[in-house]
């Protein structure tokens, strides 16, 4: 790797021994090139549309070259060349990569997303303009990606020995300076003491990586995924501390929208006594209400009773069947007419129910909107609710039975000319019973009618605030972080990173 114009594909065909890469007065390399060893000399030219073309060597020039392949304009993504001369080197690929700061901004974008791929780092540094501020920017990056980075200063013959001396000392206090490390160094040229500066290179850089192939890779992989890991870690720290300040940044702004004025289980609470109260009220209120009706209707259907009880026949059994009929008809009736004509006056916990939740629904509803207005700076809607008032349906008739003990199934021991009137006078006796027991039913069976409404409109109540607050806990949600899940991410990270130290001990 390195600047354009460094003097790398020259090199490499130096190592090679023959003249493999196309080389010029411009920049040339456009696309990444590989060689490595192979039978027989031939190179594959591998695009992004994924089609494989088998060209001769001399052929590369056509997809490699800014002359040839401006701009990468035939979307070539690796050129993969195989040649025999390359056996020394067994397991080791050598990658040609484009220059980087030339005009072509391709080369640039090419070389850097090649950089995660990069094993050991040759990094080219022409003697005419020794170690810039992009070689340093170049070395930083190549530090998350490889243990290994070695320093070539090519065109070494343009240097005295003494400035050559002087070139690399720069480099060593330049790289302790500003990146606190050092590397190794390297002459090459293409030019004088080829040989010597090439069997240095191929003795102490490339037959070393060969001869510990293995566990060179092992090690260059772990490096690269504790560095990557660690890149992770720092991100995902940025991320969590984000996170926890929008959580706190939420929970400051909920404090001071959904306060005690508004709690869900507050309003619950308030919800639920105006509900039980107004229960608790309903049957009383009835029964007051009705308790007027109870004598002039025992009069009523006494005197209505005694009138028809007379025309009766038969024995016990058909006169006690006939009374009970009786009974039932006309109790029914009378409890129909009262029920159709009075039940206005049996809702009055309904509608103070209604109130009260209407009431309270209305201070919630303010209160909520005051916060909001005063906490964001915007008001809140006007929301049309309100509490539907469930009328109860009319109630059943029911009545009692003629004798408390199965008196009329022994009709036939009983003879009616001697205890018809006995009969007679007891059933007319048991008719203030009979309405009481009538006028109390009529005041359960609105009871629970009226009660079931007031607990639908209490479900109402609470389903609205429920909803409204749900609403609002939606809205101020989406500044939430992702505090916990950061967290486990930063765990299973460091385990990693753990586990990936142990295992290189």
């Amino acid at each position: 790797m390195g600047q354009f114009k460094a003097g790398k594909s020259s090199f490499l065909n130096s190592l090679l021994g023959q003249d493999v890469l196309p080389v010029g007065a411009i920049p040339v390399t456009t696309a990444i090139t590989r060689l490595q060893y192979g039978n027989n000399e031939r190179a594959l030219v591998r695009h992004f549309d994924g089609r494989i073309t088998e060209v001769p060597l001399i052929g590369i020039v056509k997809f490699t070259s800014e002359a040839e392949n401006p701009g990468n304009s035939k979307n070539v993504a690796i050129v993969d060349i195989e040649l025999p001369s390359l056996q020394k080197y067994p397991g080791m690929r050598l990658v040609d990569t484009p220059g980087l700061g030339s005009v072509y901004k391709y080369h640039q974008s090419a070389s850097e997303n090649w950089l995660p791929a990069v094993g050991t780092a040759l990094l080219a540094v022409s003697a005419d303009r020794p170690l810039s501020e992009h070689d340093l920017e170049l070395i930083r990056e190549l530090t998350s990606h490889t243990p290994n980075i070695i320093l070539l200063l090519t065109k070494a013959d343009i240097l005295s020995p003494v400035q050559q001396q002087e070139v690399v000392s720069f480099f060593q206090q330049t790289l302790q300076r500003e990146l606190h490390r050092t590397l190794p160094v390297y002459l090459y040229s293409t030019k004088s003491n080829t040989k010597e500066y090439k069997q240095r290179v191929e003795e102490d850089i490339f037959k070393t990586i060969c001869a510990n192939r293995d566990s060179e890779f092992l090690r260059i992989l772990h490096y690269k995924v504790r560095s990557l890991s660690q890149n992770c870690l720092s991100y995902l720290r940025i991320a969590l501390h984000s996170s926890m300040q929008a959580d706190l940044n939420r929970d400051n702004l909920h404090a001071q929208i959904i306060n005690e004025k508004v709690k869900e289980s507050l309003m619950r609470d308030e919800l639920g006594i105006i509900s039980r109260e107004h229960q608790r009220q309903t049957r009383p209120l009835i029964e007051t209400y009705l308790e007027q009706f109870k004598v002039p209707l025992t009069k009523k259907v006494t005197a209505k009773l005694q009138n028809e009880i007379t025309s009766w026949t038969g024995n016990l059994w058909k006169l006690s069947r006939y009374y009970e009929t009786w009974v039932s008809e006309n109790l029914s009736e009378e409890m129909r007419v009262i029920s159709k004509t009075e039940h206005v006056h049996f809702l009055g916990t309904l509608k103070k129910a209604h109130a009260s939740f209407s009431r309270s629904l209305e201070a919630f509803c303010k209160f909520l909107g005051d916060n909001i207005e005063n906490v964001l700076g915007v008001k809140l809607a006007d929301v049309d609710w309100k509490i539907d008032v469930i009328e109860p349906e009319r109630p059943d008739i029911s009545f009692a039975k003629s004798f408390d003990i199965h008196l009329d199934l022994i009709w036939f021991l009983i003879p009616m000319f001697l205890f018809r009137q006995i009969f007679e006078r007891h059933f007319i006796k048991a008719i203030p019973k009979e309405v009481k027991i009538n006028l109390s039913r009529l005041a359960y069976q609105w009871k629970k009618s009226v009660n079931n409404s007031i607990e639908a409109m209490h479900a109402q109540a609470i389903n609205y605030i429920h909803d409204e607050l749900s609403t609002i806990e939606a809205l101020l949600s989406r500044t939430q972080g992702q505090t916990d899940d950061i967290k486990q991410l930063i765990v299973q990270v460091e385990r990693l990173s753990d586990n990936l130290t142990k295992s290189r001990i």
